[in-house]
């Protein structure tokens, strides 16, 4: 989270729940929470690194919370006003994998639902964030807005709050309590008063004086600072404004720091929200600075707050506060150095997109996902600067290639066809980068649901490998093409490219995720070509290549299959062990699809097991999450088949009003609570009579209508 003071914190919905050493502002909360009480929209307003962000998480993460909580959206490290609905989505945890555009999902998403969105850092996307905010205001009417920024939206309706400095006494207690973490002691000191006086309670700045009493005492730290002042007034005792004492004190911050921690303050400007210590240590070497320094000098700015640092999920990383960031940036304009450092951005995140792709074909694919969100706004920086420089196209169409399993894996595919269209559309050439680029865009497009622009890329990239030779695209294009065929109810065909995709995959040596799931897909077309044994022969197969390599996520697809041949042989219990399974593990990778369809298999297990009333909500969340799932699969005679079955077994034992309450119960859950219930079992429904009627077994088969696997969920490649 950003904050204008040093080591903000989160609140609560999607943040931690307190604010660790918050100081002062004893006044403004109470001013603050009753603003909100009033208003829709408040907008807290305040110079740079007067602590904006860390009151309005205080006071958000403080007051009665609304029923659907209290969700914050980081906007300081989106530079792209295209991005900002998409930033509120990921915030919100939503995954869509639909084609409609992020506003109108996320409008869907929020309907009815009662939340406090935290706008935090939106000055630099003030035109897109205040025309989402009246669309969300407007459509949503139990939706509250709190922003943070550095000037109003100046929207109807808008309370802004405009916040001051500290008061001397609040300035003097942060002051002594920012020492302490030095060992440093601090009493009721004159120097310590006229210190936060001259600083005008500005929090930042007040952090950054006390970040030098490491080496200087109180008066040490007055005389060189007021020095500084004295020279900017002409000698004398004026006050200067507000952000001009700001970045005096940060100025003389940087004056005081050595050359290697000016130069490295300079460079680590060029990253986007968090960095973690390798990162830096490649793209901030160099020209003065050894790789093998950086991480002292990077402990001195620590010490000095210029740098935070994180505790995270994916382990230690740092950030710089934005009004600090921006200093540093443009020193590194002014020294000549920022297309270089640029540059080596982009080219570290290239190489960690290619080493995540390879890596995820391995027992790490959940340590991947989370470091690649992690990554994500530094990410999208190096694809921007790709795509806006003359000769990055091929670098640009390689790095959205390469993060196919993000935005398959990963519950991003509107995003990754955002990426990967303007890739695809830069001037032709280098063959081999275009080609991924267009099966990815065939493959994201496809789970969408979008049909025509799946064809039309994928016929693309294979009329353009096979002119060059290349038998890997040529693989690719033909396996994503056979994923096409199968969600057309097309099996003939499907299963006749999905064979010969699985033998170029051979002749190649080319094994992955990618190429399991072909084999899992093509088990899906022997199923519903009505050779339940062979596709099960075929998943238990994938199931153990998994299990030698550690991968999880194709394996997921293998024991639905498997879960489904149990159920037809009468092994409720076994099913329910592989659903579980399957399901756990496409929650984690935020994978609509497979989550949806284990759930809709496990209401069959559970009518199967003897409760249909359960058997019906699970049917009821099914049908939740079906409209956020890109690929329309309710179409399918084959996909239909287990839906209508389990109904018409539930029907036989529940009554049409009962059935309809039980619907209705598991369409009111959330993403989170439906994959919750599913993985509970079978439970009794509080207020339900018990149910009437002989409990039916699942007997006989579908034919030719015998659900298998995800048609198109997934898959992966090393080098195609």
């Amino acid at each position: 989270m950003r904050s204008d003071q040093p080591d903000g914190s989160e609140v609560n919905g999607n943040l931690p729940p307190e604010l660790d050493g918050f100081v002062g502002r004893r006044a403004e909360l109470p001013e603050l929470a009753r603003a909100l009480d009033t208003s829709r929209l408040v907008t807290v307003t305040g110079p740079g690194g007067i602590g904006k962000s860390r009151l309005a998480a205080r006071v958000a993460g403080g007051r009665c919370a609304p029923a659907d909580g209290v969700w914050h959206v980081e906007l300081a490290a989106v530079r792209d006003p295209e991005f900002v609905d998409y930033a509120v989505v990921e915030s919100l945890g939503l995954t869509d994998h639909t084609a409609r555009p992020p506003r109108e999902a996320l409008l869907a998403h929020l309907t009815g639902r009662q939340l406090l969105l935290v706008l935090d850092g939106f000055e630099h996307l003030v035109d897109a964030c205040a025309a989402l905010v009246v669309d969300l205001l407007g459509q949503l009417p139990t939706l509250a807005v709190l922003a943070v920024g550095r000037r109003p939206m100046a929207v109807a309706g808008e309370q802004v709050f405009a916040l001051g400095p500290l008061g001397e006494d609040e300035a003097v207690e942060l002051f002594a309590q920012r020492a302490g973490r030095l060992g440093v002691t601090v009493g009721d000191d004159p120097h310590v008063r006229e210190l936060c006086r001259r600083l005008d309670g500005i929090p930042l700045a007040i952090e950054l004086a006390a970040g030098r009493l490491g080496a200087l005492s109180p008066g040490q730290v007055l005389e060189r600072l007021d020095d500084r002042f004295r020279l900017l007034t002409g000698g004398g005792r004026d006050a200067l404004p507000r952000h001009r004492t700001l970045r005096t004190a940060i100025g003389w911050s940087h004056e005081l720091c050595t050359p290697e921690e000016r130069l490295l303050w300079s460079r680590l400007s060029v990253f986007a929200g968090q960095f973690d210590l390798e990162a830096a240590e490649y793209v901030c070497s160099g020209g003065g600075l050894h790789c093998d320094d950086v991480l002292d000098v990077l402990s001195a700015l620590l010490a000095q707050s210029v740098v935070a640092r994180e505790e995270t999920a994916t382990g230690v990383r740092y950030r710089m506060l934005d009004t600090v960031r921006a200093y540093g940036a443009e020193w590194l304009e002014a020294t000549g150095d920022a297309v270089r450092l640029r540059r080596r951005h982009r080219d570290w995140y290239v190489g960690l997109a290619t080493w995540c792709e390879l890596d995820w074909f391995s027992p790490r694919q959940n340590e991947v996902a989370a470091r690649i969100e992690a990554e994500l706004p530094n990410l999208r920086g190096a694809l921007e600067y790709s795509l806006t420089e003359p000769d990055g196209a091929e670098l640009a169409r390689l790095l959205a290639g390469s993060l196919w399993f993000c935005w398959v894996g990963c519950g991003r595919l509107s995003e990754g066809r955002h990426w990967l269209e303007r890739s695809v559309d830069l001037e032709p050439g280098h063959e081999h980068t275009r080609l991924k680029a267009l099966w990815v865009l065939g493959y994201v497009s496809i789970l969408q649901g979008d049909t025509v622009p799946a064809l039309a890329a994928l016929q693309e990239c294979r009329q353009e490998a096979e002119r060059s030779a290349n038998a890997t695209a040529v693989a690719y294009a033909e396996h994503r093409t056979g994923c096409l065929a199968l969600v057309s109810d097309d099996m003939p065909r499907a299963e006749r490219l999905l064979r010969s995709a699985l033998e170029r995959y051979l002749e190649i040596g080319e094994l992955n995720s990618n190429v399991l799931m072909a084999q899992v897909e093509l088990a899906m077309a022997r199923a519903f070509l009505g050779d339940l044994p062979d596709a099960v022969r075929l998943c238990e197969e994938v199931r153990r290549v998994c299990e030698d390599h550690g991968e999880r996520w194709a394996r997921s697809y293998a024991l639905y299959v498997l879960a489904y041949a149990a159920w037809s042989e009468g092994d409720a219990a076994r099913a329910r062990e592989l659903l579980t399974d399957c399901l756990t593990c496409a929650h984690t990778f935020h994978d609509l699809l497979g989550s949806v369809l284990s759930i809709e298999l496990l209401a069959l297990v559970t009518v199967a097991q003897g409760d249909a009333a359960e058997a019906a909500v699970l049917q009821g969340a099914a049908a939740s999450l079906w409209p956020s799932v890109g690929l329309p699969l309710f179409g399918s005679a084959y996909y239909n088949a287990p839906r209508e079955l389990c109904e018409a077994m539930v029907r036989e034992r529940l009554d049409d009003e009962r059935y309809q309450r039980c619907l209705g119960q598991g369409r009111a859950l959330g993403r989170e609570a439906a994959v919750s219930r599913a993985l509970g079992g079978a439970r009794p429904l509080d207020g339900l009579p018990a149910p009437r009627g002989r409990v039916l077994h699942a007997e006989g088969s579908l034919g030719m209508q015998q659900p298998a696997a995800s048609p198109a969920r997934k898959g992966g490649e090393t080098a195609g």
